[in-house]
């Protein structure tokens, strides 16, 4: 891992993290994260507000991966169930992150950030293909990487991605943004107005609680690989910076921490 994620939790308590020693962070942002009030589409104040986060973090000294999702273009499982062939359906929402993933790139580079965008489906007029290597080697550079297209296969989901992408580069963490929520809650707002904040939980308290973090598929491959979870309100602007100065802001999803101090 590209950090020193140290934790002082007791034996299966999650590890407590120090965000302000990581060197590597995937971003991941929920589709539904840029189309600010809008009820689909991309918003461009949004996309700005996440583009200057996107800044402040790059300036900091650390690298910056983003996986965005298509919630606000187009939903695969939502298609397959008006009657759409799952597959379809799927590559369809892939196609969809590359619309997010141009505009992202678009707001960063007007930041003068350096970017690139790597595809998992051939798109060479707008995008390189997804190469691990050279993904790295982008990150040392200190340009942004934006993985557009999901994994390329259907049936998985952009959690799954970004789980997989953030492995794969050896990030710290994934900080997950999402749209007007604080974290992880104990139950669904817009069922239980009575929800409240989990500050920490553990991978697996996630999956046997049933509690919407992520895919149960990415949040197993994190547990696996004692890859930690940063869920937080990408909606409120600042939060961002906030939690790689260090400060506790929104849900830990990690693993029980160890007598050995380490997650």
């Amino acid at each position: 891992m590209a950090s020193s994620d140290q934790t002082d939790g007791a034996p299966g308590s999650p590890g407590r993290l120090d965000p302000a020693n990581f060197s590597r962070v995937l971003l991941k942002l929920s589709g539904e994260a840029l189309m600010g009030d809008q009820g689909y589409g991309i918003d461009p104040d949004r996309i700005s507000g996440v583009a200057r986060e996107v800044r402040d973090v790059h300036d900091r000294g650390i690298e910056v991966a983003i996986v965005v999702g298509a919630g606000n273009i187009f939903r695969g499982v939502m298609g397959a169930a008006s009657g759409m062939d799952r597959a379809t359906a799927d590559y369809m929402g892939m196609i969809a992150t590359m619309l997010n993933a141009l505009a992202i790139q678009d707001a960063l580079e007007k930041l003068d950030l350096t970017t690139r965008i790597q595809s998992a489906i051939a798109m060479q007029e707008v995008a390189e293909p997804y190469i691990r290597r050279r993904a790295i080697r982008h990150l040392e550079k200190k340009r942004v990487v934006i993985f557009a297209a999901g994994t390329g296969n259907p049936f998985f989901t952009t959690d799954t991605t970004a789980a997989l992408r953030a492995l794969e580069i050896s990030a710290a963490c994934i900080l997950m943004g999402k749209n007007n929520v604080e974290g992880v809650m104990s139950a669904d707002p817009r069922e239980d107005p009575s929800a409240t904040l989990i500050p920490r939980i553990t991978h697996m308290e996630a999956i046997e609680r049933g509690l919407k973090v992520m895919d149960t598929t990415a949040l197993t491959l994190c547990m696996d690989n004692d890859l930690p979870l940063l869920v937080f309100n990408m909606q409120e602007e600042g939060n961002l910076a906030r939690i790689l100065s260090g400060e506790h802001v929104g849900t830990v999803v990690s693993s029980p921490a160890t007598a050995g101090g380490k997650a």
